[in-house]
């Protein structure tokens, strides 16, 4: 029996998720997630064999919690599920430790078969993102300059994507579980760390990382 943890914010479509997912008999929901934070919770509690995830999530985005994930429990095969069909998002997906990438628009029966494929430890990514995007992958250099939101720990990048969402030290310390100083702190060392000196900076980084999505 395959075990799965859903993970987005809208109720509607945890619902529908579920329902496609436990009509297959050897595939069982364990659970369920609101937010990133939880879906990284929950993962190193229940150790799903699958987590499907939501790209653009409250709290951290599907991308980090992607990347979380890879690395505190790495037996579980993360499948984005987005509405975002640009080759950046597939590409920093993959970077993060992604085995899937689905596009939301897609058949029903294609997220089944992403389960299928990642459960048998192939990638697989949403038609017609596959070859363009793994060929894109697989040109990438294996060495280049350090990114600087790779020097950001595991917390300072929890609290730079709720800053982005716009939620202030109280709101941070509540959602993290420490004191609104520690969480100013990390504020502090994360915009000194990327460069950047007001709100105004923070946002606009965070749009082009991808950590926020643009409107349409």
């Amino acid at each position: 029996m395959t075990t799965i943890l859903l993970a987005d914010d809208h109720h509607v479509v945890r619902l529908g998720l579920r329902a496609l997912l436990d009509a297959e008999p050897d595939f069982t929901v364990i659970g369920e997630a609101t937010d990133g934070l939880e879906a990284s919770r929950l993962v190193e509690s229940l150790r799903p064999e699958v987590l499907i995830v939501d790209l653009m999530m409250p709290g951290i985005n599907g991308l980090e919690v992607t990347r979380q994930i890879s690395q505190r429990v790495p037996a579980t095969r993360v499948i984005i599920l987005s509405m975002h069909s640009s080759e950046a998002y597939v590409l920093e997906a993959l970077r993060n430790g992604a085995a899937a990438y689905v596009l939301k628009d897609s058949r029903a029966d294609e997220l089944v078969h992403a389960v299928r494929e990642v459960i048998g430890g192939r990638r697989y990514l949403s038609p017609p993102l596959s070859e363009r995007a793994i060929e894109s992958y697989m040109r990438q250099p294996n060495e280049s300059a350090l990114d600087p939101y790779e020097t950001l720990t595991n917390r300072e990048r929890e609290v730079l994507h709720l800053v982005a969402q716009g939620c202030n030290a109280a709101e941070i310390a509540t959602q993290l579980s420490i004191s609104a100083r520690t969480a100013e702190t990390h504020r502090s060392n994360l915009m000194r760390k990327l460069n950047l000196h007001t709100q105004a900076e923070l946002i606009r980084y965070a749009l082009r990382r991808g950590i926020i999505p643009m409107e349409d």
